[in-house]
C-alpha cells in the first residue's frame, strides 16, 4: 500500500514530494493536466527566443526567504525586474497615454532565467520519475478506517489507489468543487474552502514578444496603467529577459471573465491596439501569448469568477487541521500561514505539511534524518538558533516598514499597521523554521512526553522578549512616521487596536509553538517518545 499520496503537482505538492524524499519517506504525485506546475505556466516565444511567464513571474527576497533559497539550491540563474524609465497612464480611451514620474513599480522583485517552470523542472528532476502521474483527477475520496481510498479519472478509465494518507496540495475550492469525501467532511472546513479565493484564479495574462525593445529605448521602463472604463489591459510591465536582448511586454487584462469570453476573438487586435496606443503605433503588432486562467478548470472554481473587491487575507486555520485521524491533510498556497496565494506561499505550506505528515507516518531511522555538521551538540544548535533569532530583532523593524509601506500604497488601507504587524510575525517565524530545518539535532535521546518535544520550550525561550520589542518599535515609528498621519488612527494606534494586534500575534504564536514542536516530533525515533 501507498505510504503518501499527494495530490497536486504545483509547487507546493512537488516541494512536499522533496521533503519527503529527503527524509526516505515514499510517496506518489498525481496532477490532473498532463504537465506539473499548477498556475506556473512558461511558454516558448520564437520571436524573443526565450520562455515568458503565463503564470507568477516575480519573487521578492527581502519578503520571501523561503523561494530565495529555493533558486539559490536549485542553481537557478536570477535578475532584477526591470523599473527604470517613466511610467505611462492612460486616463482616457480616445487619448494618448501621458508619462509620469520614475518609480519602483514592482519594489525588489526578481525574476528567474528561463522563467518560472525552470524552478518547477528543477524540483522535479530530483523526483524519481516513477512516482509522478500526470492526468490523474481525483473525484472521490474514502476513509477506510487504517487508510485512504483514492478514485481519479484518466481518460475514460478509472484508477483507484490505495494509501495510508492524502495530502491535497491544491487550491482549497477547487478541493470543494472536485472532489467528493465519503464520510463527509467538517461544516466548518468546507465553509473555509468555499470561503478561499483561489488566487489569479479569474484572472488573465498576455506577454507579447518583439524583436527589440523600443520603449527602453525612448527612455520608458515598460509599465503602464490604464484607468478608463473601455481598458483592456489595466497594468503592463516589462517582460524583457535580463539584458533587453530578448524583448516582451506583459500584462494584466482588465476585462472580467465573461466578457474576455465574449471577445474572445477580437481579443488579440483590442490587446494589440492598446499596447500601441500606450507604446508606439510600431509594437502594435507582436507576437502574443495569452492564458486565461478562469477557463483552466483545475485553477479557478465557480466561485472565482467574481474576485474580491480587496487583496484576499489568507491563513485560515481550518485549511491546515488534519482530519480523519492523521490521514487526509490539506496544502497549497491558499492553505499558508505566510505569504498566501504566493509561491512563497506554497513553500510555507509545503514545509508545513512536511511536518505535519511526520507527526503521523511511522518513525524512520535516525541515519535517514541525519543533516547538518557532525559533532554538533542539541545546546550548540540552539544557541546557534538564538543568535540568529537575536539578530532578527533589528530586521524584523525593517521588514514592517516594508510591508506597512506596500499596504499604504496598495488600493485596501485598511487597519494597515495591524497587517503589517501581523505579516512581519509571520515572516520571522516561516524564517525560524526554515533556519531550524538548517540546524543539527541528535534527536536519538530527546524525550517526547504526552507529544511535546523536550527541545519545544528550549528553541521557544529564545524569543522571550521579541515580540515586545517589535511591538514597541512599532509604536515608536508610527508616531514619528510623516506618512501615517494622514491615516487617523494609525499613527497613534488605541488600546482596543493593540488588543486586536495581540489576539493576531498570539494566534500566530500559538501555529509557530505547535510548527516548532511538530518538527522535533517528526525527527524522534519512536523509542524516545514516551
Amino acid at each position: 500500500m501507498l505510504e503518501t499520496a499527494i495530490v497536486g503537482g504545483g509547487l507546493c505538492g512537488l516541494a512536499l514530494a522533496a521533503g519527503l524524499q529527503a527524509q526516505g519517506r515514499p510517496f506518489a504525485l498525481f496532477e490532473a493536466r498532463a504537465r506539473l506546475g499548477g498556475r506556473v505556466l512558461s511558454v516558448a516565444s520564437e520571436k524573443a527566443g526565450m520562455r515568458v511567464d503565463l503564470g507568477p513571474t516575480w519573487y521578492w527576497p527581502d519578503t520571501q526567504p523561503g523561494m530565495t533559497r529555493l533558486v539559490a539550491d536549485l542553481g537557478l540563474v536570477t535578475f532584477p525586474q526591470h523599473d527604470s524609465g517613466t511610467v505611462m497612464r492612460l486616463h482616457d480611451h480616445d487619448k494618448t497615454a501621458v508619462p509620469s514620474e520614475n518609480e519602483s513599480v514592482h519594489g525588489g522583485a526578481r525574476r528567474v532565467e528561463g522563467g518560472m517552470a525552470s524552478v518547477i523542472e528543477a524540483i522535479a528532476q530530483k523526483l524519481p520519475a516513477e512516482r509522478i502521474h500526470l492526468e490523474h483527477a481525483i473525484s472521490v475520496i474514502f476513509d477506510r478506517g487504517d487508510h485512504v481510498e483514492l478514485h481519479f479519472r484518466q481518460g475514460d478509465a478509472l484508477i483507484v489507489v490505495e494509501a495510508r494518507r492524502v495530502v491535497l496540495a491544491m487550491p482549497p475550492r477547487i478541493v470543494e468543487e472536485h472532489i467528493r469525501f465519503e464520510p463527509s467532511l467538517d461544516e466548518a472546513l468546507v465553509d473555509a474552502m468555499r470561503e478561499t479565493y483561489t488566487w489569479m484564479a479569474g484572472e488573465a495574462k498576455a506577454v507579447i514578444a518583439y524583436d527589440r525593445a523600443l520603449w527602453r529605448e525612448a527612455g520608458k521602463s515598460g509599465n503602464a496603467y490604464v484607468t478608463h472604463e473601455q481598458a483592456v489591459f489595466n497594468e503592463i510591465f516589462d517582460a524583457c529577459d535580463a539584458t533587453a536582448t530578448r524583448a516582451a511586454l506583459g500584462g494584466f487584462l482588465a476585462l472580467p471573465p465573461s466578457l474576455r469570453e465574449s471577445f474572445k476573438a477580437g481579443l488579440p487586435m483590442l490587446m494589440g491596439n492598446q499596447i500601441g496606443q500606450i507604446f508606439g503605433p510600431e509594437l502594435e503588432h507582436g507576437e502574443q501569448h495569452y492564458q486565461d486562467w478562469a477557463a483552466e478548470d483545475f485553477t479557478c472554481a465557480r466561485r472565482d469568477l467574481i474576485p474580491p473587491e480587496d487583496h484576499p487575507h489568507y491563513g485560515n486555520p481550518h485549511l491546515r487541521q488534519v482530519v480523519w485521524d492523521g490521514k487526509l491533510f490539506f496544502g497549497g498556497s491558499e492553505t499558508a500561514s505566510y505569504a498566501g496565494g504566493y509561491m512563497e506561499g506554497a513553500l510555507d505550506s509545503a514545509r508545513r505539511l512536511v511536518r505535519d505528515v511526520g507527526r503521523f507516518a511511522p518513525a524512520i531511522a535516525l541515519e535517514a534524518q541525519a543533516g547538518g555538521k557532525a559533532g554538533v551538540s542539541n545546546a550548540e544548535s540552539i544557541a546557534q538558533f538564538g543568535q540568529w533569532v537575536a539578530g532578527q530583532q533589528a530586521q524584523s523593524v525593517e521588514a514592517y516598514r516594508k510591508h506597512l509601506n506596500r499596504l499604504m500604497a496598495s488600493p485596501d488601507k485598511e487597519i494597515v499597521t495591524q497587517r503589517a504587524m501581523v505579516a512581519t510575525i509571520e515572516q520571522v517565524f516561516s524564517e525560524a523554521l526554515l533556519r531550524l530545518e538548517h540546524l543539527s539535532f541528535d534527536m536519538s535521546d530527546v524525550a517526547v512526553e504526552r507529544g511535546r518535544s523536550a527541545l519545544t520550550p528550549e528553541v521557544l525561550k529564545t524569543f522571550d522578549g521579541f515580540i515586545q520589542f517589535l511591538l514597541d518599535s512599532v509604536i515608536q515609528h508610527n508616531r514619528t512616521s510623516c506618512a501615517l498621519s494622514n491615516f487617523p488612527g494609525e499613527d497613534k494606534p488605541s488600546k482596543d487596536y493593540l488588543q486586536a494586534i495581540l489576539r493576531d500575534i498570539a494566534a500566530a504564536w500559538k501555529e509557530f509553538c505547535l510548527s516548532v514542536n511538530a518538527f522535533f516530533v517528526a525527527k524522534t525515533p519512536s523509542s524516545a517518545a514516551a
